[in-house]
């Protein structure tokens, strides 16, 4: 066997391998002595046709098989053993392979086309995405308490509507005429009648009202641009101009009455730490939120440098043969060679950019979580809420959390979640090592604002 490589170009390759009866024979030869043991061949016992019948019937046939199989295994061990850093992999050329005749052929030679991965160095000093650090202030905090005090609070349905109810119904728009417009926004809603506008105004709308009961409210005055495209689905522009009347036919109602601040929220909240008052719930409260908004902003850190590193990327790509790959490959049955075209630029030159920026960076440090990473990770979630069984120590209930953690990420469907986060941890540190840079200090109202 004979395998040569030309450079067409700069990244662009002709694979030719050449197979001679000799490198093949022995394989066949088995086969075919497999084959007479088994076949059952009309006019003789099983196992007992001449070869010569054997090998009319099923040459041909197993020549083909092997010779396949013996190409692909010297062509990638061929790829391997000269360190070919290939994209995608070989695409059969058969214009220059031509028709194979496994039949009378005895000696084959097949041609691929093949593309090598440009050569480039991650452009760090074309990074300049900025790392914020979110400080939680005090008013955070309040509102934070408010919130807590609503998810624990006492739940009730209500058969008429109070001025602090949540309620829920279908909204139809009306036209001039007052009368339900044909083909007008139709769908159900619920909102909190804290959020309305106008309160003066709307608010009484409202209140004393029941099940069944009709009210009609201008959408205009009731929400802002924002709740309009949130409760009608609408488009935001159209959002900001809707400005027609409404009728909610009531659905129902429901009441939160809010927890007390109490050291039963406290236990409730932080069921694992010693609460002895406000001050200390609050400082718990702090430390979580900015934990979650740092969290937060740590992916968005990656995500920008991500951005910036491929837009940065200036590289020569083999981008007809990566569009001949794409679509050879079958996983999109409705790709076809125009919508490849359409997309090229914005879909996938950037994806196909960023998998060799990840590899470049993979070299520099792993980015794929571990499997102890993830089971750590699922641990340290189980661990949150576990509490020991009748009679168990410490240590029975370490083992026995490694031993649920190890089942569950076992399924790597159930993980995939923890993956991406750990992987985007895992980047986070790496980007860090390399950037090095200075967190800016902002509140969570101005990250919320940045974020929009």
């Amino acid at each position: 066997m004979n395998i040569t490589r030309e450079n067409l170009g700069e990244l662009d390759l002709l694979i030719k391998v050449e197979i001679v009866e000799s490198d093949y024979a022995e394989r066949v030869s088995k086969q075919l002595k497999d084959y007479q043991k088994k076949a059952t061949v009309p006019g003789f016992r099983k196992g007992m046709a001449p070869m010569g019948l054997i090998q009319r019937m099923y040459k041909s046939a197993i020549v083909a098989d092997e010779v396949q199989s013996l190409l692909g295994e010297s062509l990638y061990k061929y790829l391997e053993d000269e360190k070919l850093d290939i994209l995608g992999s070989p695409l059969s050329n058969d214009e220059k392979t031509g028709t194979i005749d496994f039949e009378k052929g005895k000696d084959f030679v097949f041609y691929f086309d093949a593309a090598l991965a440009p050569k480039f160095d991650l452009a760090w000093d074309k990074v300049d995405a900025k790392l914020y650090q979110i400080k939680v202030n005090p008013k955070d905090i309040d509102k934070q308490v408010e919130e807590i005090c609503q998810r624990y609070g006492k739940f009730e349905t209500p058969e008429t509507i109070s001025d602090k109810c949540y309620v829920y119904g279908k909204a139809e728009e009306l036209d001039k005429d007052g009368n339900v417009k044909e083909g007008g926004v139709s769908t159900f809603v619920s909102f909190d009648l804290a959020s309305l506008k106008n309160q003066e105004e709307t608010l009484p709308l409202f209140v004393g009202k029941k099940a069944e009961d009709k009210i009609v409210f201008n959408a205009g005055k009731a929400f802002s641009a924002a709740d309009i495209e949130k409760h009608f689905h609408l488009e935001s522009a159209a959002a900001k101009k809707f400005k027609s009347d409404m009728q909610m036919t009531i659905s129902g109602c429901s009441l939160i009455t809010p927890h007390e601040v109490n050291d039963e929220l406290f236990k409730k909240v932080f069921p694992k730490e010693e609460v002895k008052d406000l001050a200390a719930f609050r400082k718990l409260l702090s430390k979580d939120m900015e934990k979650s908004y740092n969290e937060q902003a740590e992916v968005v850190y990656v995500n920008e440098v991500r951005k910036q590193l491929i837009d940065a990327f200036d590289a020569a790509m083999p981008e007809a043969f990566l569009k001949r790959w794409i679509l050879g490959r079958g996983d999109n049955k409705e790709l076809t060679a125009e919508t490849l075209e359409a997309e090229w630029a914005e879909k996938y030159m950037p994806s196909l950019r960023w998998e060799m920026i990840d590899s470049a960076l993979g070299k520099i440090k792993p980015l794929e979580p571990t499997q102890n990473q993830i089971v750590d990770y699922v641990k340290d979630i189980l661990r949150q809420n576990d509490t020991k069984k009748d009679g168990e120590d410490e240590k029975a209930q370490e083992e026995r959390l490694e031993q649920s953690a190890r089942t569950i990420a076992g399924d790597r469907q159930n993980v995939q979640q923890i993956v991406d986060r750990l992987y985007s941890r895992n980047s986070f540190e790496l980007f860090k090592e390399q950037l090095k840079p200075e967190a800016e200090k902002i509140t969570i109202k101005e990250f919320a604002e940045k974020m929009k």
